[in-house]
């Protein structure tokens, strides 16, 4: 099964997660740009799919101020770029019922790297694509957000490198390969949300009534403006 986009830009490329679908996707057909700050890692990527499937683009996402300089140049070289796949992101542990031993400045890495790099992403590239207040606020109607809930899967970002408080973390979860399955079959069979695994179970649980509850939040705040 195909997977409906046919250029993807893929931030957080170089292990893991990003790095696996990167490959998925273009074994299945599609062409991908690769980003993330390990050079050496994505010219491995491009040199084992080929120049002619692969471009590299080594970037620092938390580096906010280099963000719309980014988003222009990627636009500008590909402008028939028509999915970018959001995956980079750290993941500490804090006890923040002992504020002694939280850093504020590893607290503030992982907001940047996890929320706030995204959001200025998402907002320069749709100002880069339009370049103008209007037509953006138009556009974000419209824009189709896929979802993907992963649960832990075997990778790097529970290395002790990473999270130091957790013994043999590269063993927790599914193994790589088998999320990647499972991720691309329903990417490709155009999900909105896609949940996998042990994400399913939580999924199946508790997001019908998370969904309802916001639909009816919705409502009422639309009827106390005058809406319907």
């Amino acid at each position: 099964m195909s997977f409906q986009y046919k250029k993807i830009l893929v931030i957080g490329a170089t292990s893991g997660i990003g790095e696996a679908l990167a490959s998925r996707f273009v074994k299945q057909g599609s062409s991908v740009i690769v980003v993330g700050r390990r050079k050496d890692k994505l010219e491995q990527f491009v040199h084992e799919h080929g120049k002619e499937n692969a471009s590299a683009v080594p970037f620092d996402i938390t580096e906010l101020q280099k963000i719309p300089n980014f988003v222009t140049n990627i636009t500008e070289t590909h402008p028939d770029l028509d999915c970018v796949f959001i995956n980079s992101g750290i993941q500490r542990t804090f006890d923040f019922s002992k504020p002694e031993t939280v850093d504020l400045a590893v607290v503030q890495e992982e907001f940047n790297t996890n929320y706030l790099s995204y959001l200025a992403s998402y907002l320069h590239y749709i100002w880069a694509r339009l370049g103008a207040y209007h037509q953006m606020c138009q556009l974000l109607c419209h824009v189709n957000v896929v979802e993907l809930f992963p649960p832990a899967v075997q990778t790097e970002l529970h290395d002790k490198k990473h999270q130091p408080d957790i013994e043999n973390g590269r063993s927790i979860g599914m193994p790589l390969d088998d999320f990647v399955e499972d991720a691309y079959n329903g990417l490709a069979a155009g999900k909105e949300e896609v949940a996998v695994q042990f994400a399913k179970q939580w999924y199946d649980a508790f997001e019908p009534q998370r969904q309802e509850l916001f639909h009816k939040l919705d409502t009422m705040m639309k009827k106390s403006h005058g809406g319907k």
